[in-house]
């Protein structure tokens, strides 16, 4: 049987292969040290994490496609990837930059009020936001403030939640710095997410830190602690079962420097807004 994805359905072809080889995503793992290429639709920035091992057969399928659309497909390695991201981005501030100020210009709609978020905050925020949440409320799903401490509680206010999330954290050097994540946290065996994951810190400036293509160690949960970004030393975000202790270190997921003024921090105050459409 065989199976066609047209050039539209990169998300797709992620889950196919996360469930195809679901061990490639497990922390601990050797063969995350094979070399790693990359599906990439031309002319779109839209990639796709791919082992050294299974190039063959990702060419063998694109090279007799039962849909011709997927001629549009090449296999390149991250490094090209990120050489052509990176002229591809130049060229996009270039040409565009009067709709750059117009988005920079627009802060979301809350619908309960922050105590973490101002409309600074809010502003640089929703400029590196994925172009779906453009435009829509955040709505309040948790906060240390109303539910108290409880990494349990976060977890359960986000059961049955099908749409990304954004992590504020304010620590005790009132540093304000955190995550969006493509989905919502869960208790999960694997980690999950997409490369629309990114950390980010105002501290003191702002700084937004996207996927690097090296690893896909995105999210990661258990009762025990939160973890997102990995594969080196330490975790790029940290949170333990009480939200009260973290951490943040240089991760090969998104290349960032430590999220606050220290590696580990005590968490002040901690929300979670999720933009639904």
């Amino acid at each position: 049987m065989g199976v066609a994805y047209s050039v539209g359905e990169v998300d797709h072809l992620y889950t196919f292969f996360v469930q195809w080889s679901p061990e490639i995503y497990t922390k601990g793992n050797k063969k995350n040290r094979q070399t790693r290429y990359l599906i990439r639709e031309k002319h779109q920035n839209r990639y796709l994490v791919v082992e050294k091992n299974k190039v063959a057969v990702i060419n063998k399928f694109l090279s007799n496609p039962v849909n011709p659309t997927a001629k549009n497909w090449e296999i390149i390695t991250v490094k090209d990837s990120k050489h052509r991201l990176s002229v591809s981005s130049e060229d996009s501030e270039a040409e565009e930059p009067e709709y750059q100020e117009e988005v920079d210009d627009v802060l979301p709609v809350l619908d309960d009020q922050s105590q973490l978020l101002n409309d600074h905050h809010l502003k640089r925020l929703a400029a590196h936001m994925p172009a779906r949440c453009q435009g829509y409320s955040w709505q309040l799903v948790y906060s240390t403030a109303i539910h108290g401490s409880s990494l349990k509680t976060l977890y359960r206010n986000m059961a049955g939640l099908d749409s990304p999330v954004l992590l504020v954290i304010k620590d005790m050097h009132k540093k304000v710095f955190g995550a969006f994540s493509s989905d919502p946290f869960k208790v999960s065996k694997y980690c999950y997410g997409t490369g629309e994951t990114f950390l980010f810190s105002f501290n003191p400036d702002f700084k937004a830190y996207r996927w690097s293509g090296e690893n896909s160690y995105f999210v990661s949960g258990n009762l025990e602690s939160l973890q997102i970004g990995g594969g080196g030393g330490g975790f790029g975000l940290w949170l333990d079962a009480d939200l009260y202790h973290g951490s943040s270190f240089s991760c090969p997921t998104f290349h960032n420097a430590s999220l606050s003024s220290q590696q580990d921090f005590i968490v002040q105050d901690l929300e979670v807004w999720t933009v639904q459409n």
